[in-house]
């Protein structure tokens, strides 16, 4: 009895190669040890139906700009589009699964129990007969894997063999094994997982059958030399076999591994799991079954990751909603399953479900994992999951062991990765791009784009069906260079803004509109969300210009005569400039604050402008503050630093006002509370903590202080100016796990979770800025900059086969 193991992937990507030999039961020679099938295999089990529709692109919430209107309706007017909208539906209430020939092959060799002689599902034995490849194969017929066909066709020979039947489809299969026998041992082409120990194991059933297989004997002595080595024992005791039975009567969830599991114990168990198969499915059965929990988490995880979940909001709530409740109940279909229990953890607390990461605590060590089959077979998409699942939940100490511990692993494996494939080279990319662009520094317009170049969809549902591939794919891209055309026509609007304002004639601010506008554009990227983009980049460009104004442009009464204007707020009487610098920015900052209270106006049928006036006018006080302590000999305690620094790095006039143009209500006491209070705050001293970091050397050589001299003034432990800055990320990192945790807060939480999550994308943004040096300073980011834009994705003919 053998439970075949995985891949490097994980997958068995043609459901061909994970069932063969895991319970090889009909001759006593041929059996093997078992070995439970992870559920990392679900992620890449071919799911051509269910999956093959999983990205079709969407159409846009109504509550989109007029601009946006005529768009929409031909959109929503369009047959085509809302069919596929309305398949994804319909696949995220019921999974389709997409049939095997492989492990239909297997159920098809059950004898009855009343005759060793009849098969009992005959009507398996049936769909091989008719669903034959004109090539004579059986399977996916995919280039890159012609090892798994070979594999799915020998499994179907086999059957027809052993009931008598299907001579000219035997003969034609032969054909074709003989036609592709250079693949069995070509090591460029992709193998199944387990394929060296199936394989073999299939050519002596063969010949137990009489049946000649037409390979070269050579080959075939070195495949069964090495199966053998790698066995190291052969089981025939149920009770060993048994352990790894479900509550359903299947063992792992596998009609093939059942079904050769009731051939040799003949248990009722199997054979109530093995008939309940054709309750669903009429003649031939998936590669793993029950598969709806990963199957519809991988759909979400899908739409999400592509940024086209818009749509499917109602939808996805629902699923959820059934994933949570089997969570509580600790069903087997995700409890037993590491890579779905990882998936099920991450979505359910991204969207705000109260999960306890109990479930992941026995991974929070390496030696958990290697306990488990997962550990044993090494598969990386699990140690992948676990990872994004510990990155999504960090501040736990289990957790972050646990992230700790699969960074390393995966680490390791990519030191030693052979590229055998263009679908390990896929995975290889992943991988990098999980270690490269960590949970806390990923934008997701950024991560959209880089999925959407590689076909992500396709790879990562193991969508093989290229129709549906070229559809999604362009469907996908479609949508992102359409967000991307309303953000092009968004920064026309702002560059205007500028010049009619005329912010280009004060020399000596900075230019960052592009960084501004891309802060925004890569999170709030959806084109609902224009006004709480423009909000924001305008935002982000006043408060450049302002800090620059108060660090070098102005004299102190310019800044007292600034400060003065916003304080008094009188929009009845003639404002008195002491400069033309003044004017040019108080007029801007006046518009902008007016313009932003208005139209909040409209989504929370209140006034918020006097907030949004405080919320400016505490940035020219802490800025004004800094001035003053910049003249002054006597050095600041780092705690009154810290208290007036958070404020100054100036990301409330950026995220504050940007929040009542989000969508949900925020009233007067939510924006006075407590949580709202400590989420700005710890945004704020987090960005302030790594900008002062990169900082340090460029504002010592101009004679100012930040959080690190002032530590090192301050030191009386004696610690080293490495040391120092050690220990401030150490702090930062801090801030930004209480960030998290807080946004991920439900019980007494008072802040709607999309307005929470505003803080987090902008912790996220600066995350991304400071990683290496000062990147809102610096130019090194300008080509991120560009690519999400300006630069539309376009897809390669090979990305779509």
């Amino acid at each position: 009895i053998f439970q075949t193991s995985f891949g490097r992937d994980g997958s068995n990507s043609s459901q061909v190669h994970t069932t063969a030999f895991r319970l090889f039961l009909v001759s006593p020679p041929c059996l093997f040890p078992p070995l439970p099938t992870s559920g990392a295999l679900r992620s890449q089990v071919k799911c051509t139906h269910f999956l093959g529709t999983v990205l079709i692109l969407r159409l846009y919430a109504p509550t989109l700009e007029r601009r946006l209107d005529a768009v929409e309706h031909t959109r929503a007017n369009n047959v085509s589009f809302e069919q596929t909208k309305e398949k994804i539906r319909k696949m995220l209430e019921k999974v389709e699964l997409s049939v095997s020939a492989y492990d239909t092959s297997w159920v098809a060799m059950v004898p009855s129990p009343s005759s060793q002689s009849a098969p009992l599902f005959p009507q398996c034995l049936s769909w091989l007969l008719e669903n034959q490849h004109e090539d004579g194969s059986w399977g996916l017929d995919h280039p890159s894997l012609k090892k798994d066909m070979l594999s799915s066709t020998l499994a179907c020979i086999l059957a027809l063999k052993k009931w008598g039947t299907g001579e000219r489809q035997i003969s034609k299969g032969l054909q074709f094994i003989e036609l592709h026998s250079a693949s069995v041992t070509d090591e460029t082409i992709e193998k199944p997982a387990g394929f060296e120990i199936i394989f073999p194991g299939m050519i002596e059933y063969a010949r137990d059958l009489n049946l000649v297989v037409p390979l070269g004997s050579e080959v075939v002595d070195a495949m069964i030399q090495k199966r053998d080595l790698d066995l190291r024992r052969k089981i025939q005791d149920w009770d060993l076999v048994g352990r790894y039975q479900r509550k359903n009567g299947s063992l792992f969830d596998s009609p093939a591994t059942t079904a050769a599991a009731f051939t040799q114990f003949r248990n009722d168990g199997c054979l109530r799991y093995l008939s309940s198969l054709f309750q669903k499915f009429e003649s031939a059965v998936p590669t793993i079954y029950p598969f709806d929990q990963y199957a519809r988490l991988s759909v979400i995880d899908t739409l999400e990751s592509l940024g086209i979940d818009r749509d499917f909001k109602n939808e996805i709530r629902r699923a959820l909603d059934e994933t949570y409740r089997c969570w509580l109940r600790g069903d087997e279909e995700i409890r037993l399953d590491l890579a779905t229990c990882a998936l099920a953890f991450r979505l359910l607390l991204a969207h705000g479900y109260d999960v306890s990461y109990d479930p992941l605590k026995p991974f929070a060590e390496e030696s958990g994992f290697s306990n488990t089959l997962e550990g044993y077979l090494k598969n990386i998409v699990s140690v992948l999951e676990l990872f994004k699942a510990a990155q999504s939940y960090p501040h736990e100490s289990a957790l972050k062991e646990q992230c700790l511990w699969t960074k390393q692993y995966l680490e390791m494996e990519l030191s030693n990765w052979p590229i055998t494939s263009a679908r390990d080279q896929y995975l290889k990319r992943e991988v990098e791009d999980a270690l490269a662009f960590p949970h806390y520094a990923s934008l997701e317009r950024l991560d959209h784009r880089r999925k959407l170049l590689r076909g992500f969809c396709l790879e990562n549902t193991r969508v093989m069906k290229t129709s549906y591939c070229s559809d999604i794919l362009k469907l996908a891209v479609e949508d992102f260079n359409f967000c991307q055309s309303i953000h092009g026509e968004e920064m026309k609007r702002l560059d205007r803004w500028i010049v009619e304002n005329r912010l280009q004639e004060l020399k000596f601010a900075r230019q960052k509109l592009a960084y501004c506008y891309f802060s925004g554009a890569a999170t709030l990227f959806s084109p609902e969300l224009s006004d709480a983009r423009i909000s924001w980049a305008k935002g982000g460009v006043l408060t450049t210009v302002i800090d620059d104004f108060f660090d070098v442009g102005a004299s102190k009464e310019e800044m007292e005569n600034l400060i003065h204007l916003v304080e008094k707020w009188d929009l009845n009487c003639v404002p008195e400039y002491c400069s033309e610098k003044v004017e040019i920015i108080f007029s801007v900052l006046r518009d902008t604050i007016l313009e932003t209270g208005e139209k909040a106006f409209t989504y929370q049928g209140r006034s918020v402008t006097n907030h949004i006036v405080k919320i400016w006018l505490d940035l020219l006080k802490s800025m004004f503050r800094e001035a003053e302590w910049s003249s002054e000999k006597p050095t600041r305690s780092l705690e009154d630093y810290m208290e007036n620094a958070y404020v100054s790095f100036a990301l409330g006039p950026i995220v504050l006002p940007a929040t009542y143009l989000i969508g949900p209500p925020l009233s007067e006491e939510t924006v006075r509370s407590p949580e709202h209070n400590q989420l700005y705050k710890l945004m704020s001293t987090m960005g302030r903590l790594l900008n002062d970091i990169q900082g340090f050397k460029r504002e010592s050589a101009q004679g100012k202080l930040n959080a690190v001299s002032l530590h090192m003034i301050h030191e009386q432990d004696n610690r080293s100016k490495e040391e120092i800055i050690e220990w401030i990320k150490g702090l930062a990192e801090r801030k930004r796990e209480e960030l998290h945790k807080l946004v991920l807060e439900e019980k007494g939480s008072v802040v709607p979770r999309e307005c929470k999550e505003a803080f987090l994308k902008m912790s996220k943004v600066l995350n991304l800025f400071y990683r290496k040096d000062d990147g809102f300073t610096s130019h090194d980011l300008m080509s991120v900059v560009k690519s999400v834009m300006y630069e539309p994705v376009t897809l390669q003919d090979e990305s779509l086969t």
